[in-house]
């Protein structure tokens, strides 16, 4: 396997930078597109894994750090520096990141594009999808052949965690109080593993201003999962059954989805013991995505 440092840029100008993993050969014109999740960066064992096997089956794999990379971060657009990270980041604009990355496969003459998200990561896929279809951009969309999603999490969900996590301190009224005046960058700590710290504007986006990106509502009878059931592509998602991040049993929330989610090529299950990062179960996960992939 060989691994390549690339350069590029967002659709709104961001750079960034990922590492593209090929075979000796580098002769492969199928790709899976990394997108990491909450606080995390594209150096994982789970993607070296995942690199491997794909590799090993002429599927190139490309991570990538988007802007909600680490917990605070700068990132560069155009001639000026900016706050990012996620304690920072505004989830939607990763529909930028995903674009660019798409991009700069199709440059280098990739003709098979897999989405493939984490967590967090995992919404942002969906929300890049669901907007190519609004566009009717069938020049990314005809690229794309399938979307894999790796612990969709329900963040209305998380935040009720983040909420119940710190009594002491009433994170919704600080973060209206902090909003009326003007303050949306204001730090707020929460004291939860996965964002420790959060500001007005990033919290916001996740506990009030979600309608777009509130599309994972596993524990909603009432639900249709309307934005994964726009993926017309091959659809493959796990989850955990050890500390994931969703409220029900991971079975259950399997059966939700595989009852709800109409896509006729779908592969929806979870990894009987593996946690939310999938720890020592990386072979496992590469094994059922490349077999899912080889499939089409």
């Amino acid at each position: 396997m060989r691994i390549e440092k690339v350069y590029f840029n967002a659709e709104d100008g961001m750079k960034l930078v990922g590492l593209l993993h090929t075979s000796e050969e580098h002769d492969e014109d199928e790709v899976i597109v990394c997108v990491h999740g909450m606080g995390s960066n594209c150096l994982k064992k789970r993607d070296d894994i995942i690199a491997e096997y794909a590799t090993d089956n002429k599927i190139s794999y490309l991570t990538f750090n988007n802007r909600g990379n680490g917990l605070v971060n700068t990132a560069r657009m155009q001639d000026c520096k900016i706050m990012q990270g996620t304690v920072f980041e505004d989830v939607i604009e990763s529909y930028n990141d995903i674009l660019g990355a798409i991009n700069i496969l199709k440059e280098k003459g990739y003709k098979k594009i897999y989405l493939q998200g984490h967590s967090l990561g995992s919404t942002k896929i969906v929300y890049t999808y669901n907007k190519l279809v609004e566009e009717n951009n069938t020049k990314i969309l005809d690229s794309i052949k399938a979307v894999l999603l790796l612990s969709l999490v329900d963040l209305v969900d998380v935040m009720k965690i983040m909420i119940k996590s710190n009594p002491k301190i009433n994170i919704i009224d600080l973060a209206l109080e902090k909003e009326k005046e003007g303050d949306l960058d204001y730090i707020m700590e929460t004291r939860v593993p996965f964002l420790p710290y959060v500001s007005v504007k990033t919290f916001l986006r996740y506990y009030r201003d979600n309608q777009d990106i509130n599309f994972a509502q596993y524990q909603n009878e009432e639900f249709s999962f309307p934005e994964l059931n726009k993926i017309s592509v091959p659809l493959f998602m796990r989850w955990g059954n050890n500390k994931e991040l969703i409220s029900l049993p991971a079975d259950e929330v399997a059966n939700v989805c595989r009852n709800k989610i109409s896509n006729q090529n779908k592969d929806i299950g979870y990894i009987d013991g593996a946690t939310h990062n999938y720890v020592g179960k990386e072979e496992i996960l590469a094994n059922e995505i490349i077999d899912f992939l080889k499939k089409y």
